[in-house]
């Protein structure tokens, strides 16, 4: 585990993953065997709780994803909580400064360099008995600039030591930027915004961090690669559900009334 989530960074390779709202462990091991590189377990907007998020991360465990969450806020319990339950990144919402920012880094990691409390009990399963010693290196931090706060403060925020990376929420900040002035979407096409996706993008790789963006489609995450970004997530696992569903029905019905 190390290596490999070390490896997905790679010079060049830009890490697909997939998202999970459904609270099903079934769901999750399906999405899990597609070929993502990373899968995350949402429990802000998802319908997902503690104990759901621990089957679904066992139900993933048979393939070589690596989980990640989104938890629900900047809360130090539920952020060691479900690292002890092995996810190995930790996205977290309206980051809104520095000092949000060195709370987050602090939860994640065991001291001297952090203030996360010793009690690993799944993770010493699903990474290894080795856990307590090289977890300060094998979690990932995601800080979310979503608001128009956060943006302000993007300078401070990403140089915060333990800040990994950065995840773009494209919902939130267009309505912490622009409020209701611009439609509510993922796959941003106004100039406006997609200047300030790409500035967050451009201020955290200044500061040797990574970058991540949520996406509504296949090609708006192609597009997000070729800007630069490390990682993309395309739609969600309910998302994906829908346009299917929806697709095969319509497929469906327009076959039977062109046959009667």
């Amino acid at each position: 585990m190390q290596n490999r989530i070390k490896q997905l960074w790679k010079p060049g390779k830009t890490v697909v993953n997939g998202w999970l709202t459904i609270p099903n462990a079934f769901t999750a091991e399906i999405m899990s065997v597609q070929g993502y590189d990373t899968i995350t377990v949402d429990l802000q907007h998802g319908l997902i709780d503690y104990q759901l998020a621990v089957s679904m991360f066992q139900a993933m465990k048979a393939s070589p994803v690596v989980p990640f969450a989104r938890v629900p806020w900047l809360d130090p319990a539920i952020i060691m909580k479900i690292l002890d339950a092995g996810s190995v990144g930790i996205i977290c919402p309206m980051i809104n400064t520095a000092d949000d920012a060195r709370s987050l880094a602090s939860y994640m990691r065991y001291p001297p360099i952090g203030e996360r409390s010793f009690g690993p009990t799944r993770a010493m399963v699903s990474v290894g008995p080795d856990y307590g010693a090289k977890a300060n290196d094998l979690v990932q931090c995601f800080a979310m600039i979503e608001t128009a706060e956060g943006y302000r403060n993007l300078e401070e925020i990403v140089n915060v030591p333990g800040i990994d990376g950065l995840y773009v929420g494209p919902f939130d900040l267009t309505l912490g930027l622009y409020g209701q002035e611009l439609p509510m979407g993922f796959d941003r096409e106004e100039v406006e915004m997609i200047e300030a996706i790409k500035h967050i993008l451009d201020r955290a790789h200044d500061a040797g961090r990574l970058a991540g963006l949520h996406c509504g489609t296949p090609e708006y995450a192609a597009r997000a690669a070729k800007w630069g970004f490390d990682l993309v997530s395309v739609s969600t696992d309910s998302g994906l559900y829908t346009s299917a569903v929806q697709a095969s029905f319509a497929e469906t019905r327009r076959l039977i009334d062109l046959n009667c």
